[in-house]
């Protein structure tokens, strides 16, 4: 779970997953992304391990340290969840599902259900970045920048070592994912309300953070991540 002051959100949303942790079969750690509040501390209080970066470096560089961690640590898989409740933990069993069955990258797409619901703008520059996702990977996705997410081996490891941490790395990894021959699937989910806090990216800067994610997306589209194994 990558958090940046996420003090008022990720207290509940912790106490969220660790009421299905054991049913699950889950291990939590969170990524405190150098809060300057106490977001780390309220993750320690509930019994959790946090890594702690020592600056915000970005969503990218606290999910490469959490997937880092994860390899070093022995796991095979990993579910990526944000810490401000909008993801519902009951949804972890349908991605560890769709890893059983032998992808790679499982995306949470919360079009699916029908209920989440985005401003004029947000859903222009949206379906803006389907689009380019189409044409550089020739395959159709609904959510391209969900961050609820499954990540399984050999892909993790990969991912480890060089997860995009610039601009939009959820849909840079996406395509990353999907040129380098890895198997990607969507599977639907719900989005909810946040719990508390606000929105990293502001209604006033939305047009100029896809701009730039569109722009990067298109620079980056030459990078690769080590191929799928073919067996």
């Amino acid at each position: 779970m990558p958090a940046f002051r996420e003090e008022a959100a990720i207290g509940s949303t912790l106490d969220a997953l660790l009421a299905v942790r054991d049913r699950l079969g889950l291990d939590i750690v969170v990524v405190d992304d150098g809060s300057d509040d106490a977001t780390g501390r309220v993750a320690r209080e509930r019994g959790v391990p946090v890594v702690r970066l020592p600056v915000n470096l970005g969503i990218g560089a606290a999910l490469r340290a959490g997937f880092r961690y994860a390899v070093e640590h022995g796991y095979r898989r990993v579910v990526q969840f944000d810490a401000d409740g909008q993801h519902r933990p009951d949804e972890i069993a349908a991605l560890l599902a769709v890893l059983d069955e032998g992808a790679h990258l499982v995306v949470g797409d919360r079009f699916a259900a029908g209920d989440y619901r985005v401003g004029y703008a947000r859903r222009v520059a949206m379906a803006g970045l389907r689009l380019g996702v189409g044409l550089l990977t020739r395959r159709r996705f609904r959510d391209t920048s969900s961050g609820f997410r499954g990540i399984a081996e050999p892909l993790l490891s990969a991912f480890a070592a060089h997860y995009p941490t610039e601009y939009m790395d959820s849909v840079e990894a996406l395509v990353a994912a999907c040129r380098a021959g890895y198997d990607v699937r969507e599977v639907p989910v719900h989005m909810d309300e946040r719990a508390a806090g606000a929105a990293s990216t502001q209604r006033m800067r939305l047009a100029y953070h896809y701009l730039r994610v569109l722009v990067a997306l298109v620079g980056s589209s030459r990078r690769s991540l080590p191929p799928a194994p073919t067996t």
